[in-house]
């Protein structure tokens, strides 16, 4: 399917059915959309929070925060890293999503060492429903210390679902599932009727006791 006349409120709309859009590599000027089968979601009260990477996340190694930069976030999703040499983030998906996060659709959360950007992760919230779209690391452990922060807030907010697209290896430690699409569907309809969840303005004293209440695995 052609992104000719694509704007971010279709890409809303299509959010809102279970579609989402990637570019083949970032030359391309095209979008596909994808609607996978079984579906790979990361349930938020089941989420496992690794022991080692818990020792991480509460010892303050990184400076966390939300928003406060979505373009760099982007850019480092986007960028080729080992093991990963190509990406499907194009120009046209840059666009949508900078324009969804000034609509206040699209968010990001930021780690930071020293004041720099190290990792992050970003993605789109609509109702109870937050569709996870990239993230990435420039030194160990940073976009999963930022995959921590983005659970506490979604569960602290009252959020249905996380969507991870596809289910992986790597999320299947966290407790990451993949579901029949149908029933995927079924929830999803439910969450994106609900009132906006999104919230940014929790106490990082709320947040550490939330870390402290997931589930701890190996």
């Amino acid at each position: 399917m052609s992104d000719q006349g694509l704007t971010p409120e279709l890409m809303l709309g299509a959010y809102a059915v279970g579609l989402f859009p990637m570019a083949a590599d970032a030359e391309d000027e095209d979008l596909q959309w994808y609607d996978p089968d079984p579906r790979g979601v990361l349930p938020l009260q089941a989420f496992h929070l690794p022991r080692r990477l818990r020792r991480t996340v509460l010892s303050g190694r990184f400076d966390v925060t939300v928003d406060q930069d979505f373009p760099a976030v982007m850019k480092g999703c986007a960028a080729p890293a080992p093991g990963r040499e190509q990406t499907w983030i194009n120009s046209e998906i840059y666009r949508l999503f900078c324009a969804l996060h000034e609509m206040g659709y699209a968010h990001s959360v930021e780690c930071r060492q020293n004041g720099e950007l190290v990792g992050g992760l970003y993605g789109v919230a609509l109702g109870g429903a937050f569709f996870g779209e990239s993230m990435f690391s420039r030194v160990t452990d940073a976009s999963k210390v930022a995959l921590v922060h983005l659970v506490a807030r979604l569960r602290l907010s009252g959020f249905m679902v996380l969507d991870t697209q596809f289910g992986t290896d790597h999320l299947t430690r966290f407790g990451g599932v993949e579901i029949p699409a149908a029933e995927y569907k079924t929830t999803l309809e439910r969450a994106v009727h609900m009132p906006p969840c999104w919230q940014a303005n929790f106490t990082p004293q709320q947040l550490e006791a939330e870390i402290r209440t997931m589930r701890q695995g190996s």
